[in-house]
């Protein structure tokens, strides 16, 4: 019986590149089903056997506490440098940012209209 070893739906390309390449490297015979484009199938990476399963587990278990640690890192790094959060973006894309606030307060605006005239 197959066995569902991860689902590929909003995971990065690089993330399934280096997923590709681990089971590749040790030899774990999987397959792979990729996602839909309307979001009704997951896809994933499968196996068929249920000791490939457990070692393909172990090995993807390993990789993510690593990419977790790699990913916080790296984030710990760019608010380091100041490289996120609200200012930053402003300076990267003030159109982009200006555009966004706007568009919330009219929605926001047009939310609270009919609450305003009641009374």
């Amino acid at each position: 019986m197959p066995h569902h070893l991860m689902n590929l739906r909003h995971v990065p390309d690089d993330e399934a590149d280096e997923i590709r390449a681990l089971f590749e490297a040790h030899g774990v015979q999987y397959y792979e089903t990729p996602p839909s484009r309307w979001g009704i199938s997951m896809g994933g990476f499968w196996v068929h056997d249920d000791a490939e399963a457990e070692r393909a587990r172990a090995l993807l278990d390993d990789y993510q506490d690593q990419r977790r640690t790699r990913q916080r890192q790296d984030f710990q790094d760019r608010q380091a440098r100041g490289e996120t959060g609200f200012w930053f973006l402003f300076r990267q894309r003030p159109v982009r940012v200006v555009v966004a606030l706007l568009a919330a307060v009219v929605i926001l605006g047009l939310s609270l209209l009919p609450f305003l005239h009641l009374g």
